[in-house]
């Protein structure tokens, strides 16, 4: 058993107790690669012709037909390569169009972890070798004295221990108490500290600048404009695969939806990770070229301020990053030339923001 999805036109991902295999092109023209051999499959109607480029013989018998060519060995080669490209690059288009559709569990009030106890087993023995210590083997009174005083011994070690892990169990869970507290009134050296520690794994590098109220200044850094391939699988007329250049206006699209999406999950993950946060005003920075000092210049993407209750009932699965960005935020700068090619912002007429900015240690946030 197994299930299929289409990530992008003529390409289709299949997945089995085989593995991942991915077909590429048209039914009349068709790459199959990933799990087993590289294959190629065309059919019309309900009839379909399959052939393995891999080679090899059916059955064990002896093949009366000639070994294929060097053109044509070539040939199937560059074939699967192109189709693994395709793969690799359908691969890298699905994960800009769903950057922002990761989705985080709302935090919780901790609860700390039960006590760790002694092992009885081995208190136990250990305290009737002590006492044993020195008693004959036929001294069978003395003995049973000995293990008797034992066993009072091991309960009285048992009993403190279960006290104090209680005990230790009871501070840990007034400090976790604390904490969630302080979290959920909005602390800000507490808030900062916990989205600071949830930001450290993100693909995009995130910085909790300032909190005030309930409400949180945000920034971050975007991906460069080069992790957006420039080409993407297609198909020509004939339904040959092939990988087609992507135009300016389109390749610039797809890394707005990237850095927007970026945008998103960051705020996602700070709105699941910080109950007590209502709004968050986000810069989104792109790291330019160094300055003449060798220091890294930045430049600012967006500014917006988002609220918590807007991002209620938006369909992730459904709308783009972009469209959410435009219909969630309440205040919004961006310069899109052309409507799709992000601009920097002059920051000149914006001291508000440049003071946000001036706030991030760009040392840590770059590391």
């Amino acid at each position: 058993m197994g299930f299929s999805f289409k990530v992008a036109p003529g390409v289709r991902i299949r997945a089995s107790s085989r593995g991942i295999r991915t077909s590429v092109g048209p039914r009349a023209a068709r790459v199959h690669v990933g799990a087993g051999r590289t294959g190629f499959s065309s059919g019309a109607g309900p009839v379909s012709f399959y052939t393995s480029l891999g080679g090899g013989r059916r059955g064990g018998g002896r093949s009366s037909s000639r070994p294929p060519s060097m053109a044509s060995y070539q040939r199937q080669l560059a074939a699967a390569e192109k189709a693994e490209e395709a793969q690799r690059l359908a691969h890298a288009l699905q994960e800009i169009l769903n950057v922002h559709r990761t989705e985080f569990p709302p935090a919780v009030a901790p609860v700390a972890p039960p006590p760790s106890l002694p092992d009885a087993g081995t208190v136990r023995r250990r305290h009737e070798r002590e006492a044993l210590a020195g008693i004959g083997l036929f001294q069978r009174a003395a003995r049973a004295d000995a293990k008797e005083r034992a066993t009072r011994a091991v309960e009285a070690e048992l009993a403190a221990a279960r006290q104090q892990a209680v005990q230790q169990q009871a501070d840990f869970q007034l400090q976790l108490d604390q904490w969630w507290h302080q979290l959920c009134q909005n602390n800000p050296d507490v808030v900062l500290a916990t989205l600071a520690e949830a930001f450290e794994d993100n693909e995009a590098p995130a910085a909790p600048v300032a909190v005030d109220g309930a409400e949180l200044d945000l920034v971050v850094l975007a991906p460069p404009y080069d992790v957006v391939p420039e080409r993407m699988p297609d198909r020509t007329q004939a339904g040959n695969l092939t990988l087609r250049k992507l135009p300016k206006g389109e390749r610039s699209a797809l890394y707005g939806l990237l850095v927007f999406g970026h945008l998103l999950v960051t705020m996602r993950e700070a709105f699941a990770v910080a109950p007590g946060i209502t709004a968050i005003r986000s810069v989104l920075l792109r790291h330019a070229s160094a300055d003449a000092y060798g220091r890294p210049r930045l430049e600012c993407l967006l500014a917006g301020r988002f609220l918590r209750s807007a991002f209620d009932g938006v369909r992730w699965r459904d709308a783009d990053a972009s469209r959410i960005v435009e219909d969630t935020a309440t205040e919004l700068l961006v310069n899109l030339r052309r409507g799709t090619e992000l601009q920097p912002i002059n920051l000149s007429k914006e001291p508000e923001i440049q003071k946000v900015i001036d706030l991030v240690d760009f040392d840590e946030l770059l590391a």
